[in-house]
């Protein structure tokens, strides 16, 4: 039989239950469905970044919070390793990504691929498809690059692109 305790167990559980669905539906309330074709993204440059990635905001503001961005990096694009204070969730759209995970094989993405990034984890990727590489990115926090040495330890951009050019390229691993 149940315990003189579950009545209370049962209310307190409901009452958090019913707490946690208020709070995500007045989260959800204010917000508008969206609704952005391909064809209208309008990329532009953001700062410390390679020039030849850019990005389209689809949802949120990167510089601030959460967001939604559709990056296109340009063929033979390397953004070489480095790490983001936020979680980073990608899902390739069109073209051939090779990421490469900190002390891990390099392997080649390709429309439709899932790459989840938990913060501080060192990455690199490389579009290695004659067209452009096409990637939505979810970030659950404002948008930063740290660039980082062999070592972890962070460096400028121009540091990070120098390193690049003077290393051998990596062969991916087979998915």
């Amino acid at each position: 039989m149940f315990s003189k305790r579950f009545p209370v167990v049962f209310f307190v559980s409901v009452a958090a239950f019913l707490i946690v669905s208020s709070n995500s539906l007045a989260q959800g309330a204010d917000q508008k469905p969206v609704v952005a074709p391909a064809t209208t993204a309008k990329f532009g440059p953001i700062p410390n970044v390679p020039e030849c990635f850019t990005v389209a905001v689809e949802q949120g503001d990167p510089t601030k919070g959460p967001s939604v961005i559709l990056a296109k990096f340009a063929p033979g694009c390397v953004a070489p390793f480095h790490w983001h204070t936020p979680s980073e969730t990608a899902m390739i759209a069109g073209g051939s990504l090779q990421t490469q995970m900190k002390g891990e094989a390099a392997f080649v993405g390709h429309k439709g691929d899932y790459v989840f990034l938990p913060p501080h984890h060192a990455h690199r990727a490389t579009c290695v498809s004659s067209a452009p590489c096409l990637v939505f990115l979810v970030s659950d926090g404002a948008f930063d690059v740290h660039w980082i040495d062999a070592a972890g330890k962070e460096i400028s951009l121009e540091d990070a692109l120098k390193a690049v050019k003077a290393a051998k390229p990596v062969q991916a691993a087979k998915p």
